[in-house]
């Protein structure tokens, strides 16, 4: 998640979706052999008046919901107002900037989807909230902010459970057919071995397909080439190292599996627009 308390650290913007100030629920990722929704984390903060991260990039679905203006995403070129008027889907692994320093009243959900958005889907998705959604929105924050011990209760996740049905069935949304279980086994070991060096051949061999059609299928179901996929996870981790760590940009390098210090540096610039060592002067929290 993309949340925090001042002086935290933004634990949930790149390998895990729990922001360290919600309601912490099902492990990462789908569990194996389950299909449709898995809630991690539901959350609601009702000043939240620290929510500036940079580079917010994660395998990890996000719905935000703000009842007052204040915050904001910026997303590509795009700078997307988080108002009353909006509910805010995004994604997993889309890069995004979270900006706001006004106490407004926080909502959101982190979850995995077994389903990914049709590549002619608009992301982030905006959709006006209807009656039903915002009585949950509601029903969410009077429950989340009763429960002093942020432990988790029934009546919280079946209503976040709830609302994900309601928001992601929405007819507007558009959708590609569920992934070949090969291929997510695919990804989830490029996700795990990001710091190797990963050759087609051998990620096609695990898929059962030939590398032209491992490509072909790859891009079709995740809307990128496994290359790129690498690319996006290295990048990943050597931002929540640089941001968390104290490592030399040569061992963050070599450990996230870049063949040396000026590569990781062009791909770097490349995918955030900032380089890494301008990337953590610029956003790492003082201790």
């Amino acid at each position: 998640m993309s949340y925090s308390l001042k002086g935290h650290v933004n634990r949930g913007a790149y390998d895990q979706p729990y922001s360290g100030v919600g309601i912490e629920f099902d492990p990462l990722g789908v569990k194996p052999g389950r299909t449709g929704i898995t809630l991690h984390e539901s959350g609601f903060l009702p000043a939240n008046d620290d929510w500036n991260f940079p580079a917010v990039f994660s395998p990890f679905w996000r719905l935000y919901y703000n009842r007052q203006r204040g915050h904001c995403v910026l997303f590509g070129e795009r700078d997307i107002e988080l108002t009353p008027q909006h509910i805010l889907l995004i994604p997993p692994h889309c890069l995004f900037h979270c900006l706001g320093g006004n106490p407004v009243p926080t909502f959101w959900l982190a979850f995995s989807f077994t389903q990914r958005p049709h590549p002619e889907q608009d992301v982030p998705m905006l959709l006006p909230p209807r009656d039903t959604e915002l009585c949950l929105i509601r029903d969410l924050q009077a429950l989340i902010t009763a429960d002093e011990k942020w432990d988790p209760t029934d009546a919280i996740y079946r209503n976040s459970l709830a609302l994900l049905q309601v928001v992601l069935s929405r007819p507007e949304l558009r959708w590609q057919p569920p992934v070949p279980e090969p291929m997510l086994r695919v990804r989830q070991y490029i996700e795990r071995q990001y710091g190797t060096k990963l050759l087609a051949p051998e990620l096609a061999r695990r898929a059962g397909l030939s590398v032209a059609g491992f490509n072909r299928a790859f891009r079709r179901h995740f809307g990128t080439t496994p290359a790129q996929y690498v690319i996006e996870m290295r990048v990943r981790e050597a931002a929540r190292r640089l941001l968390q760590t104290d490592e030399t940009l040569d061992a963050i390098a070599e450990e996230c599996g870049f063949p040396n210090r000026a590569y990781f540096s062009r791909v770097f610039k490349r995918v955030t627009g900032v380089a890494p060592a301008g990337f953590r002067t610029k956003h790492r929290r003082p201790e």
